[in-house]
């Protein structure tokens, strides 16, 4: 989406979702249903949230209707389902401000500069918003965006360079694979380092890598980085103790960190919302927090028997979704229709 500059007027919507993982996603789906239109907000650079991050390619066997499929898969899915309605998305970015006006709507603001204003929100950042876990080394901070960089798309600049990926899960291995091998992202010298020779990604992954380390595409080092080099204000090498011997240095142009993703629940702690062990009060007819018009679906909220399953956010987020009709639509019955028999909504769904 086109970066909104800043005199631009705030842009304005029925629904804003925080979080673009499946129950965020799908919350997009029954407001669509209703007619409401939806920007949805996820600091993180795509859509999944913690299923494609932490799990993205291992089984999931609970969705109704589906005896088995991948995080990834299901993601797919949503993103599929949710299509006739166009939400707008805008990743990599959190949200800082988040205020009622004078009016009653709210006034959403990231950590990028967009400016919304909205009739609801929905909360559905999960345990927190997934910030990537930094190497502490210090000073190393000093190339953040440069030449140190915390996922795929930020370094999809770095072809041509020697690049050091550190990780053990899929998603570096998968980087390290990526940059080995022909095509855009092809870097001349690939190493992947990690404290030992195991990882946590799946079989199938660990054999690709192996493969191609075994043909000299890309190279491995266990090991865990404890210092730097620079010259003339350009990070040079790593620092690297080894288990077996003596520290090494590693020269670099780039390093691509994916040790994984820490949650914080971040400025939600301060909008005022009604909090109970870190997480969101609401109510089980409609999943509206403390504050009317600001609801609260999946794993980020807590009511008594709540149960932290996907299949229990999906129906958090239909119920909450006829919560905030009555916000945006004030006065408006809202009977409740079927998409099997419906012609309204089949239309919507471009199924008619």
């Amino acid at each position: 989406m086109t970066a909104q500059r800043a005199d631009d007027a705030p842009v304005e919507t029925d629904a804003v979702v925080i979080g673009a993982g499946p129950v965020g996603l799908f919350q997009v789906f029954e407001l669509g249903l209703l007619e409401m239109r939806a920007h949805v907000v996820d600091s993180l650079p795509g859509p999944g949230g913690q299923c494609t991050e932490l799990y993205a390619d291992k089984p999931i066997y609970d969705i109704p209707g589906t005896p088995a499929c991948t995080a990834r898969e299901l993601i797919d899915r949503l993103l599929l389902q949710i299509a006739p309605f166009n939400a707008q998305f805008h990743f990599g970015q959190q949200v800082d401000v988040l205020r009622r006006e004078d009016d009653g709507r709210f006034r959403v603001e990231t950590s990028r500069g967009l400016r919304l204003i909205t009739k609801t929100v929905f909360i559905a950042s999960g345990v927190g918003s997934f910030q990537p876990r930094h190497l502490k080394i210090e000073g190393l901070a000093a190339f953040h965006d440069t030449q140190v960089f915390y996922n795929v798309a930020e370094a999809a600049s770095l072809a041509a360079r020697r690049v050091l990926v550190i990780g053990d899960g899929d998603a570096a291995l998968e980087c390290a694979m990526s940059f080995a091998a022909a095509g855009p992202l092809h870097a001349t010298e690939v190493t992947l380092m990690h404290r030992r020779d195991e990882f946590k990604a799946a079989p199938a992954t660990v054999a690709r890598f192996r493969a191609m380390r075994a043909t000299q595409q890309l190279h491995f080092i266990a090991g865990q980085a404890i210092g730097f080099e620079q010259l003339a204000g350009r990070l040079t090498s790593l620092t690297v103790s080894t288990p077996d011997g003596p520290d090494r240095t590693l020269p670099l142009d780039a390093l691509v960190v994916m040790t994984g993703l820490s949650p914080k629940l971040g400025p939600v702690a301060d909008w005022g919302l009604a909090l109970e062990r870190k997480q969101l009060v609401v109510d089980t007819e409609k999943f509206e927090t403390s504050t009317p018009g600001i609801f609260a679906v999946g794993d980020v909220n807590t009511y008594p028997g709540k149960k932290k399953l996907i299949l229990c956010g999906f129906h958090e987020a239909a119920l909450a979704a006829y919560g905030a009709a009555a916000h945006v639509f004030p006065g408006r019955a809202q009977p409740l229709e079927y998409t099997t028999t419906s012609p309204r909504l089949q239309h919507a769904l471009g199924r008619a």
